[in-house]
């Protein structure tokens, strides 16, 4: 199974702003339906006005917020609405909206540690690190996305199902099976109304991970995938480097593994006595030199300068055992094995 194209797009204390549920409480015991509700639009406006309190916001101020929240355009999700509100009234979080309004500029990404100060309420902070974590998504960006909405609960933003989904695809898309599952069985089982095109990639994550075994061929092409998609993004480093060399030594494993699977087979196939005996016993002469080369199992020396019918026979009983687009994969590992032979 391949990678999935991801397109990712209550009652409350107003006294004051410190960490508070938005979404419902969870409910308790079998056949209580999703434990998590995102919050209606009058709970989130009664929230933002709290917040403008907080801010200290002008009359002018509170005149423009009550504009862009009556007026954004109909498609507007009710996270984009109020992060709209959050841009008029913090210059901060004008300049996070309007990054997150367009695709990625360069490899940089804006420094955002204003979003954990103590200073900053938790109902701004909370939803704009979803904001983010949503555009990161969008751009493939799966390490800063996690670094995100990884601490983030349900009941601390206004889209409940958003959060959960992004943590979902962060974990899937980076091979944490478990963490993966875990999400996933949350946006499908506790949250209600969750978007059907949500539901429908969840349902697929799931059945994939569920088979994912870090020891087969198709986890390690999902790996190498990783590592196009880090470079792709300008994001060489040693990170990239520990999962390059997890790969090598994964594939050695491998080939090492089928190595031993066939001298099994071939030694049980001819340890298979002859149908009728010899009628005359006699000693065997001896031909060759009596020498033999050594060989090293496990080794990627020299795997890389294989003459070409013997790569190509290698390949061939490759394509035995494996699907055979994973053939290419075996190439590519050849290929680079022979780059760096010749380094």
């Amino acid at each position: 199974m391949r990678t999935i194209v991801v397109l990712l797009f209550a009652v409350v204390g107003l006294a004051t702003l410190s960490p508070v549920a938005i979404a419902s409480p969870e409910l308790e015991g079998p056949g209580a339906g999703p434990k998590i509700k995102p919050p209606s639009e009058s709970v989130v406006y009664d929230r933002l006005t709290a917040w403008l309190d907080r801010e200290k916001a002008s009359e002018a101020v509170r005149a423009e917020v009550e504009t862009v929240w009556k007026n954004e355009p109909p498609a507007a999700t009710l996270l984009d609405r109020l992060a709209g509100c959050f841009a008029v009234a913090d210059s901060r979080a004008r300049a996070l909206v309007d990054t997150c309004a367009a695709p990625r500029r360069g490899v940089s990404l804006p420094e955002l540690a204003w979003l954990r100060e103590p200073g900053v309420a938790e109902f701004e902070a909370c939803n704009l690190r979803l904001l983010y974590g949503r555009w990161l998504a969008h751009e493939r960006l799966y390490d800063e996305l996690l670094d995100q909405v990884r601490g983030l609960s349900p009941s601390e933003v206004v889209d409940p199902a958003t959060l959960l989904f992004c943590q979902s695809v962060g974990f899937y898309r980076l091979l944490d099976k478990d963490a993966g599952l875990r999400a996933i069985d949350r946006l499908l089982d506790d949250v209600a109304n969750v978007p059907g095109r949500y539901r429908s990639l969840a349902m697929l994550m799931r059945g994939d991970l569920a088979e994912l075994d870090e020891k087969n061929l198709d986890h390690i092409a999902r790996r190498m995938d990783d590592i196009h998609r880090r470079l792709d993004l300008g994001r060489a480093g040693k990170q990239v480097v520990e999962i390059e060399n997890g790969v090598i030594k994964s594939l050695d494993k491998l080939i090492e593994d089928m190595e031993k699977q066939q001298q099994q087979a071939d030694g049980a196939s001819g340890s298979m006595g002859p149908s009728s005996p010899m009628k005359d016993s006699r000693i065997a002469p001896l031909k060759g030199p009596g020498q033999v080369d050594s060989k090293q199992v496990g080794s990627t020396a020299g795997w890389g300068d294989l003459p070409a019918k013997q790569r190509e026979e290698a390949l061939q009983q490759i394509g035995k055992d494996f699907p055979a687009h994973y053939r290419d994969v075996i190439e590519q590992y050849f290929r680079k094995l022979a780059t760096e032979g010749e380094r």
